[in-house]
């Protein structure tokens, strides 16, 4: 049950994007650039990043919903998901999503933790600076995102259909309200 009265019974982010919509349209705003804006990683990938983050996080809500936007997008769909978010040096990935991972993870611990090292093995991967920028903000927002859904104490429902039911609307339409969507 969540801290505060929200008004509202949608779980994890939902409700809190519903509950303050002049922050949920910004934070909306946000990812929806940030995962789905043009870009030369893949949607797929950058939702596998997100759930990755919040994966390292501890966020279940998160992680299961930008996880599910990423097998919907990704080759291989959960089961690589899955492999990625619990052992990405093994995971079916490429090179450069695998060193972008670790560049996200040390983002998860502290911006300091990114190494000259971290950049260096990502670009001998073939990441592009802006590719490697996006990383860092993808998981620098993601755990913003993930304090502010476990900081309220959202819910999280069980039910993997339901993030999947939630992914086909993703896929097909963003983060953006219907009504602002170009």
């Amino acid at each position: 049950m969540p801290y505060i009265e929200l008004g509202n019974d949608a779980p994890g982010i939902t409700g809190l994007l519903r509950y303050r919509p002049e922050t949920g349209r910004v934070l909306n705003e946000l990812a929806e650039v940030l995962l789905r804006g043009d870009n030369t990683l893949s949607r797929g990938e950058r939702e596998l990043i997100a759930s990755y983050v919040s994966t390292l996080n501890g966020c279940r809500f998160c992680a299961m919903s930008h996880g599910a936007f990423a097998a919907a997008q990704l080759s291989g769909g959960e089961p690589v998901v899955a492999h990625a978010c619990s052992a990405p040096d093994t995971a079916p990935i490429s090179g450069k999503l695998r060193a972008l991972l670790r560049v996200a993870a040390a983002v998860q611990r502290s911006g300091a933790a990114v190494s000259p090292e971290d950049i260096a093995a990502a670009r001998e991967a073939g990441a592009t600076d802006v590719e490697i920028h996006d990383t860092v903000l993808i998981a620098a927002a993601f755990c913003m995102y993930n304090r502010y859904v476990d900081g309220l104490s959202t819910t999280a429902p069980d039910d993997p259909a339901l993030y999947a039911r939630r992914a086909s609307h993703i896929v097909a339409h963003g983060y953006l309200p219907l009504s602002a969507s170009p």
